[in-house]
């Protein structure tokens, strides 16, 4: 079995490291394609070498671009690749223009594609990601899935839960992986050991770079008059290029600097990066993988927007949506300064993405599925079966498993009354609302 991995940006190298780790260790036969999507020191050989996994086999140099531009020059080069490498099945994760040309390319070459990641949703399709990521779970063969909720939002669109695996989230797996390199390694970046920050209290980690955020004004001043009042923590601000020459044109940029409690930095090296957020008392973020390495540390967020593809860390109580209202960043930051009971409460929430084994139930079900025969794909030599869509309150005793093959269906949606559960082999059914396809 051959196994390719396509990576695009810096996240996805963080987060796809203990699954290519894992494929390493078990000694499968593996390919990294990089994408070139964003390159910078980052994204040299060093950046693997420091998280202790093999540097991509090739590399296309993409750049930056628009979104056009940068998926078809993605396309072209993956096409090339995967057609002489022939692997069996193409891993892409999360949501980037990397992960929609791969598995454009993927889904027209009949190669099996594994979404890391899968079943996310914002219900924004103003943002790029939330196209990205759709396409991709039209495009793929298997879906490894952070969460209950979103595999459920995959089978409230059609997809079969044969096809759905409930994983964890490797951005467990990453942090714990790489905080302990973090801490064998130390502090690297100038700017960090001159703040000093193994000896200051109250760290607030900011981030911010999304559009609707840095490119309105008002949101922007919003948000810098909030932290303004946050004068009693030490602001550490690890600041996007974009978002500097933003502020600069608002002319925002000396005003926020100028601030003593505010401690403006070049952006820095992840592992440096791991380090601040882990002796972080807040994080304010409008960052997606930020809201999940947050709830992992055990470290409160305040998400700067006001919808995410994260909901599972707002429901278990690690994070809270406050836009880029002033007054919502205010009350909740002073909340969790203030009252131990409530930080507490946040800092404690469980994880909903698991407990760090993603990147290995990840490889035991590819496994699986390579032996099954599952991804081999094929036009079909059947001729298709007639199916009707049911739905039918269940009164006995009886296991989802044992419904299929009763009734030659496929069950999609449960619902217990109260919300709407997964439907694992094991479920007892009983007392439940279901959907189903029922073949004739």
């Amino acid at each position: 079995m051959k196994i390719a991995t396509i990576l695009g940006t810096r996240p996805e190298i963080i987060k796809m490291a203990p699954i290519i780790a894992e494929i390493d260790k078990r000694g499968i036969d593996q390919v990294v394609l990089h994408t070139g999507q964003h390159y910078d020191k980052e994204m040299s050989d060093n950046f693997f070498r420091d998280l202790e996994i093999p540097a991509p086999d090739y590399n296309i140099h993409v750049g930056s671009g628009s979104h056009a531009r940068q998926t078809g020059l993605m396309m072209k080069g993956i096409e090339g690749i995967l057609l002489d490498e022939k692997p069996d099945i193409v891993l892409v994760q999360g949501d980037t223009n990397a992960v929609l040309a791969g598995a454009l390319v993927c889904a027209k070459l009949h190669i099996a594609v594994g979404h890391v990641e899968a079943g996310l949703r914002s219900f924004d399709t103003t943002m790029p990601e939330e196209i990205n990521r759709r396409v991709a779970d039209v495009c793929s063969t298997m879906y490894f899935i952070p969460t209950e909720e979103s595999a459920i939002n995959l089978l409230a669109e059609g997809l079969s839960r044969k096809n759905l695996f409930i994983t964890g989230n490797t951005v467990v797996d990453a942090c714990f992986r790489h905080l302990e390199i973090a801490k064998k390694r130390g502090f690297g970046e100038e700017s960090l050991a001159d703040l000093d920050i193994e000896n200051m209290d109250n760290i607030l980690t900011l981030t911010m770079h999304r559009a609707e955020n840095v490119d309105v004004k008002e949101r922007v001043v919003n948000i810098i008059d909030a932290l303004k009042e946050l004068n009693q923590m030490n602001i550490i601000f690890p600041i996007h290029p974009r978002t500097k020459n933003t502020l600069q044109n608002f002319g925002l940029f000396d005003e926020l600097n100028d601030l003593e409690h505010v401690h403006i930095v070049k952006p820095i090296g992840y592992l440096d990066f791991l380090l601040l957020t882990s002796s972080s008392t807040l994080i304010l973020t409008d960052s997606g993988g930020l809201q999940e390495e947050a709830i992992t540390l055990d470290v409160p967020a305040l998400t700067l927007r006001y919808n995410t593809e994260r909901p599972e860390t707002v429901a278990a109580g690690g994070n809270i949506l406050v836009g880029s209202n002033k007054d919502a960043i205010l009350e909740n930051a002073n909340r969790i300064l203030t009252d131990s009971e409530f930080a507490e409460k946040m800092k404690n929430a469980e994880n909903p993405y698991g407990d760090g084994k993603a990147a290995e139930n990840t490889v035991d079900a590819i496994e699986k599925a390579f032996t099954e025969g599952m991804l081999n794909i094929a036009a079909p030599e059947d001729i298709m079966t007639s199916f009707e869509r049911k739905m039918t309150q269940i009164d006995e005793d009886i296991t989802v498993l044992e419904f299929e093959k009763r009734e030659n269906a496929l069950v999609n949606l449960v619902f217990n009354g109260e919300k709407m559960i997964f439907p694992r082999d094991e479920l007892n059914l009983n007392g439940m609302m279901i959907t189903y396809v029922l073949y004739t």
